[in-house]
């Protein structure tokens, strides 16, 4: 039988847990694997939704990006999750199932997303890893979450032209001491910013992450936010 034969708690496997991130919705996590943090949230919140949309979430992860966007958006016409690790894919799998969303799971690295995806999406989500650093005593399956270990910013950047339709827009973010290095490859690779804001933990403190979206083949000029106070959104 399956998973509406016996209710949420029989779609759990060792190491799981459900935790809220929409009203009742509920979201799979594994304590052994990588959970997913309030930035996801954020930036669910900060990308702008239109009519329509055909959207991608990369580096999905548990999927909680792309399911808190839809969610907020019921306007769009489409979800793509894609996440390299298997084993958070297949969360998201049963996530989607069971909470009924309609969208499309690919377990795939970022790199090797093919040319069928090419000029395809109006939106992409990117909650990337953050560190350059290596893997330390990380858990390999927690690291590569955090630490470019198997994908880096110009990558997801490259990748995220190509899978976007002219005018289509990259909704990303990434650690504040990295705006300047995000805002360079994004215009160097034709992704124009539009919009960017900045993520402190308490009010007037120096922002720890910036929210940046960008838009192919897009006009100068770019909007600058107020801060937005973690925890408070």
């Amino acid at each position: 039988m399956g998973c509406e034969d016996f209710g949420f708690l029989m779609c759990l496997k060792d190491g799981e847990v459900f935790e809220s991130f929409f009203g009742e919705k509920k979201i799979i996590q594994n304590i052994n694997l990588y959970r997913f943090t309030s930035d996801s949230i954020l930036l669910s919140k900060f990308a702008r939704a239109k009519k329509g949309d055909r959207v991608a979430d990369f580096c999905s992860g548990s999927g909680v990006v792309g399911f808190h966007f839809l969610c907020l958006n019921p306007c769009i016409s489409s979800l793509d999750l894609f996440e390299m690790q298997s084993a958070l894919a297949e969360m998201s799998e049963r996530t989607a199932k069971l909470n009924g969303f309609d969208c499309a799971i690919h377990c795939i690295k970022i790199q090797d997303i093919g040319k069928e995806f090419d000029d395809k999406f109006s939106l992409v989500l990117c909650n990337p890893p953050y560190e350059r650093s290596g893997f330390e005593n990380d858990v390999y399956e927690k690291a590569v979450c955090r630490k470019e270990l198997t994908v880096t910013l110009p990558e997801i950047i490259e990748k995220a032209y190509r899978v976007l339709k002219f005018g289509g827009r990259l909704s990303v973010l990434n650690r504040a001491d990295r705006t300047a290095e995000l805002i360079y490859l994004l215009k160097k690779r034709g992704l124009e910013p539009k919009k960017l804001q900045f993520v402190t933990g308490v009010s007037g403190a120096k922002p720890y992450l910036v929210m940046v979206e960008a838009v192919k083949g897009g006009k100068e000029g770019i909007e600058i936010l107020p801060e937005v106070v973690n925890g408070k959104v």
